[in-house]
Parts: structure tokens; C-alpha cells; sequence
């Protein structure tokens, strides 16, 4: 192992540069020659490499998004597309690969691990959605920026005897919601892995105005379905007659300075890559677990699946009476 190269791909998540960061430092430290590849995966197949030094990243540790820039790319499933990264790779004398990214960067970084290239993976992204890890870079950045939008919206509601539904984000999971809707004391919460029924959250509301609470918060999950934010609200003003809002936070969520979790654990997680690359370790993706470092084969990643802690929804539940 004497050059590696690392790429960001997927969404961008803020702690991917701390990640990006220790993958070239600690490589350095190791006595290898760290690439950068420019756009994930796009990039590798134009062989977009840029040699890294210590410099090359300095002062970033701070910056949101990712030095290397993301791509999406849903073509990784063929053998041709395949066989062009490797040529690139092959090209450039690279011997190890680093994917910083989510589940589907990581079917690419299996599919040229398959190939016999040796790859490891670091989770990165604000969803928090992967299997063989408790935590993704770049989740804890996510949950408080949505907490801090969240107060703002309640200083309003409270202001204007309003009710407001927040749509956060999450893709296909609702950790977002369930942690930034527990943490700011939101009325419901709504999110995918939890059976939810909209005329409780109209009767949840009713009651609170009949003991004299006049504002609510609403966290959904978009993972919920398309459009569920307008959905929840409209019921809510049909149903109740009150002034109720709809905010859906979109992408604001995944920009900003990451949190000292977030350039921690990117930190960790991007020395470790390196380190398991030196040791000969390949197909594996870097992950948290009870607090300490872990890595789990792609293989098992792909097949098993995240589990959210439903035990999280009961408390807010039972706190938001």
C-alpha cells in the first residue's frame, strides 16, 4: 500500500471534510501518497485526481459540504462502468480507495471491492439510515440545526397563537424528526417506522387548547410520503379551525459548520479508514458502535437493515402530554 485516494459521494454532510482531513494526514503520517478524487464516482471515472498534502487541507476541519464536491451516480451497477474506474485507478497507481458517502456509494465501493480493489467506507449522511453503524457523520449537525430552527418557529407560534408542521428531512428514516422534535419539545412527531394516525395529533391539539395552550409544533419526517407536511397541516386548520403553518426546512439541513460530534467522530473515522487499509483490510465500511470503532463487510451492511429506537418516540410521546 503506497498511493491511496479518497472521494466524497451522495449527499454532502458536514463532518466530511474532518473525514476528508485524517484520510490525508493520517495516510501522510503512514508514509503513503493520498489523491483526491474530484465529484465521487463521476470524477473517478474521468480520473479527476489531485495530489494531496498537508495543506491541501488545511483549515477545513470547520467547513460544512466537502472540499472534493459530491455526485450522484446511478451507474455503478455495470461491469462496464465498472471496469472504467478501475482503469483509472489502475492508471494512476492508486492501491486502496476511501468512500466517504451512504448506501448507495457503498454498493460502488463493494462492487470494485468484488472487482479485487481493495476499498473502505466511511458512513456520511445527515439521515443516520445505515445498517452496521449507531451513528453517520454528519447527523448531529443536522439535528441541531433543525432544533435551533425549530425554537425560532416557536418563539412565532407562540407570538401569533399559531400551530406550526415542520417537515425535516431524512430520506427514507425519521431520525431527524424524532431527534429534533424530542429535544424541542415538539407536540407529535411524526416519522416512517412509527404507526401514526393524524386524527390524534388533531385531538392532541384540541386538548391543549382546552387547557389553555394556544401554539403546537408538529415534526414530520419526509420520509413519511410525499407531500406529508401540507397533508398534516391542511388537516389541522379543517379539522381545528386554527391558524396553522406549514415550514418544510429542506436543505438548510445539510450545509453549516459541523457540530465538535461531527468533526470528532469524521476524525476517528477517517484515521481508522487508513489505518485498516494499511493492515490489509478491504470491503469494509468504518462504523460506530457502543462508542468505539468498528468495521462490517459491505456485504453485511447491504443486507442488514437501520433500526431507529422506537423507545425515543414513546418518551416524546409521553412528555408531550
Amino acid at each position: 500500500m503506497e498511493k491511496i485516494a479518497v472521494l466524497t459521494s451522495g449527499g454532502d454532510a458536514p463532518g466530511m471534510n474532518a473525514a476528508i482531513r485524517a484520510v490525508v494526514r493520517r495516510g501522510i503520517f503512514k508514509g503513503l501518497d493520498v489523491y483526491g478524487v474530484q465529484r465521487g464516482f463521476k470524477g473517478l471515472i474521468d480520473g479527476d485526481f489531485v495530489k494531496m498534502n498537508h495543506g491541501s487541507v488545511g483549515d477545513i476541519i470547520q467547513r460544512g459540504g466537502t472540499i472534493l464536491q459530491c455526485a450522484h451516480f446511478e451507474d455503478f451497477e455495470t461491469v462496464e462502468v465498472q471496469q472504467q474506474m478501475l482503469a483509472q485507478l489502475k492508471e494512476n497507481d492508486i492501491d486502496g480507495l476511501v468512500v466517504i458517502g451512504g448506501n448507495d456509494s457503498f454498493k460502488c465501493a463493494g462492487n470494485l471491492n468484488a472487482q479485487g480493489f481493495s476499498t473502505i467506507g466511511i458512513p456520511s449522511t445527515i439521515d443516520n439510515d445505515m445498517a452496521g453503524t449507531e451513528y453517520t457523520i454528519g447527523f448531529d449537525t443536522a439535528v441541531n440545526t433543525a432544533v435551533k430552527a425549530v425554537d425560532n418557529i416557536r418563539d412565532t407560534a407562540f407570538s401569533h397563537d399559531r400551530n406550526y408542521v415542520i417537515e425535516v428531512m431524512g430520506r427514507h428514516a425519521g431520525d431527524i424528526a424524532l431527534w429534533s422534535g424530542m429535544c424541542s419539545g415538539a407536540e407529535s412527531i411524526i416519522i416512517p417506522e412509527a404507526d401514526h394516525d393524524l386524527e390524534d395529533v388533531v385531538d392532541r391539539i384540541k386538548r391543549e387548547y382546552e387547557r389553555g395552550k394556544t401554539h403546537s409544533i408538529v415534526v414530520v419526517a419526509e420520509g413519511v410520503g410525499k407531500g406529508i407536511g401540507r397533508e398534516v397541516g391542511k388537516l389541522i386548520q379543517e379539522k381545528t379551525g386554527f391558524d396553522t403553518k406549514v415550514i418544510i426546512l429542506g436543505h438548510v439541513q445539510r450545509g453549516g459548520s459541523p457540530s465538535a460530534y461531527d468533526r470528532m467522530r469524521g476524525s476517528q473515522m477517517g484515521a481508522k479508514a487508513v489505518d485498516l487499509l494499511v493492515k490489509g483490510e478491504r470491503g469494509v465500511m468504518v462504523g460506530l458502535k457502543n462508542g468505539g470503532l468498528i468495521h462490517t463487510p459491505f456485504e453485511e451492511v447491504a443486507k442488514e437493515k437501520h433500526l431507529l429506537d422506537l423507545n425515543v418516540h414513546q418518551l416524546a410521546r409521553s412528555l408531550s402530554i
